[in-house]
Order: structure tokens, then sequence, then C-alpha cells
């Protein structure tokens, strides 16, 4: 194939996209706006699902550096009250079929397995314009441009590539993730260690939460889940730690010291994450030479799934190109076809997800939750 594909954004899904056609071997390019790979941390933990995720990864032939970094027990799950009382206890058996790995050691088994030249770091897209026949030019804010027969936008929730398809832009959803992390946890805070556990850990009420993972390193890893409105979330953005530390634990005033301790006793300052989606099940005309793939396609509240479907966006965007030969557009309108299928399905899943998590019969609503997906948190 002679196309010049370009991929815009260095996650994951973008990432599986180069690594499959290169499987197969058809070139490209990644175009990412950070400075290095090691420009900054990668979040924390993700279960890798069998039917999506780990499916992506066998495509790309790293399903064995895969499994070398799957965090043991990891897949053990928590439900307790607020007052630290545990209410539903799963073990990691090994069978659960969503293994936890370090996001970070994902990611770069992927970037490991590109050739030289692949990556292009420190670009960041600033324009595109179509110059015809499904053609598009890119422009750099370092002045550079290049050429795309084929452009796929895998960059992320407020993609510059997205604007070409769709007007569609994310919305608040309502809820609000404040980050935190404990370190050395088992010797520094034994009683939030024992609280997690191995894996995960939900604590939840009616509109608000703290889950929890450890992490392989002895460190948790926690979110702090909160349905606030945005005026709320943005008036905390401009405190300092201390202040916002203060604000969130004071919402679980009267919680077990255990518990509080994720939010009191952060070791790192706290990030704060509004939580945006787009509209569920939104679809956009085929138009020649691009699409999305991810975060940039369906972005959505956060239900364990957005890693893997970026995952199985990228292989299933390169076995269409490779199904479909130098007929692109065919390639284009196959995978878009049953990526707006399952993003809608997943979207609404999430939104089932979030309502077991946080809604009006939270925690008994998750513990239903768990016993109608057995191995599913």
């Amino acid at each position: 194939m002679s196309r010049n594909i370009v991929i815009v954004g260095a996650g994951l899904g973008g990432l599986a996209l180069a690594r499959v056609l290169h499987v197969h071997g058809i070139a490209s390019t990644v175009y990412e706006a950070e400075p290095s790979r090691d420009a900054r941390a990668q979040g924390g933990m993700l279960d890798i699902h069998e039917h999506n995720g780990q499916r992506a990864l066998q495509a790309a032939g790293l399903f064995d550096a895969f499994d070398a970094i799957i965090h043991a027990g990891g897949q053990a799950s928590r439900v307790l009250d607020r007052s630290g009382v545990a209410l539903l206890e799963e073990a990691d058996d090994g069978s659960g079929g969503r293994p936890e790995v370090p996001r970070g050691e994902l990611r770069r088994i992927l970037l490991d397995s590109l050739p030289e030249g692949t990556l292009r770091w420190g670009h960041k897209l600033t324009s595109v314009t179509a110059l015809g026949n499904g053609r598009h030019r890119l422009q750099f804010s370092q002045g550079e441009t290049a050429d795309a027969d084929l452009l796929v936008g895998a960059d992320g929730a407020w993609s510059r590539v997205r604007p070409l398809l769709t007007p569609a832009v994310p919305a608040y959803s309502g809820m609000l993730y404040v980050e935190t992390h404990l370190f050395d946890a088992d010797t520094q805070h034994p009683l939030a260690a024992a609280a997690v556990g191995s894996g995960a850990l939900f604590a939840v009420e009616p509109g608000k939460g703290i889950l929890a993972h450890r992490e392989p390193n002895g460190a948790l890893h926690a979110y702090v889940a909160l349905r606030k409105p945005l005026e709320w979330v943005e008036q905390l953005k401009g405190d300092d730690s201390p202040a916002i530390i203060s604000a969130v634990a004071g919402e679980f005033e009267g919680w077990a010291p255990a518990l509080t301790a994720l939010i009191t006793a952060a070791q790192a300052p706290p990030v704060l994450r509004p939580i945006y989606a787009l509209p569920a099940g939104q679809r956009w005309p085929r138009t020649p030479g691009v699409t999305l793939l991810g975060d940039a396609a369906h972005l959505a509240i956060p239900a364990g799934e957005g890693a893997n479907l970026a995952l199985f966006d990228g292989a299933e965007l390169a076995a269409a190109l490779v199904a479909h030969g130098d007929d692109t557009e065919a390639a284009l309108a196959a995978y878009e076809q049953a990526m707006f299928t399952r993003s809608e399905a997943e979207a609404v899943a999430a939104e089932e997800v979030t309502e077991a998590l946080l809604g009006a019969r939270s925690p008994h609503s998750l513990i239903d939750f768990f016993a109608g997906h057995v191995g599913a948190a």
C-alpha cells in the first residue's frame, strides 16, 4: 500500500493501530504533542478484557508481553460501607478475564514494538486543511507540515481532528473524580492498605464514593467520585492542594479513617478530573480520508472500557484497511459502522455502571451489579 497514513495521538488506540498495521507490513506515522515518551506519568491500573482489549493485543502480536506485566491479584474486588465493613469480597483466582496492568507499562510495550521513525514527538496539531480527494495537510505548532492520504484522529477527548467530521463536543457529565496517591502503603498507611486489599476497592454511597486500586509498586491509587455541579468544580480548581483536600474530605465526614486516609494522607497533589462525555450514539457521515478512534470518537464516562475500546478500535481499523486493500473508503465505512454500534452500546452500559456506583440505591445497587456480572468489575 502506498498510502501515507497519519495518526494523530500516541495513546493506546493510536499505537495499537500503528502496531497492527506494522504487523501487516503497512507503514504509518504517529504525531504526538508530548515532547517525549517519558514526558508525563501515564496513569494507574487498567483491566484489559478478553473480548476486546486482549483481542487487540493478540492482533498486535503482543500478548506474551502483555501477559508478563499482569499484576497478580489485581482482579480482586471489595465493596465496603462508610464504616469500612465489607459488604462484598471477590478474590482473584485468575479466571476473571480482566487482568490488571499498569497503563504506563502497556504503553511501553506498544511503543517498543514500533519501528524507529514511526513516532514524531513534540508535534502539536494546530490546524488541518482539506486538499481534496480525501487528502489533508496538517500544520503543527513548531511550523512543520505533513500531508495525509488517510488521517486518523486518535487524539483524545479534545480532538483537533474531530471537527472535520462532526460539530459534537464533550459535555460535563455532572461527575468529578479527584485523583490521589499513597506510596509505600503497607508500611506508611497500613489501615488504608488493608481497606483496599490486593485489588480494587469500592466504598460508595448515593452521589459519592472512594474508589481505589493497589498498584504493583505498593502504592494506592484512588479516585474520589463526587456528583457536583461544574461551578463547584471550577471554584475548587482555584484552590491550593490543602484546600482541595479539605473540601473533598469534608464530603466524607463520618466515614472510616481507613477510607478517608485515601484523601487526607495523599502524598502527591490531588488531580481534579471533571468527567466529560460525547453524546451516546453519535455518528457522522462518511468523510473521505479521515476517521477517529478511542475517546476522540466516543468519549464516555469511565466504566472500565475506555482503554479496551481504544485498543480494539485501533486493531479493527487496521484489520479493515488490510481486508479492503487499496479501497480506503470501503475500509473506513466498514470500520465506522461497527465502531458506532459497539461504542453506543458501551456508552449505555457505562451509564448503568455509574448508576450502580453512585445512584440512589448505592452501595446495594453495586452489589447487585456484581452479582449479575461475575468478574466484571
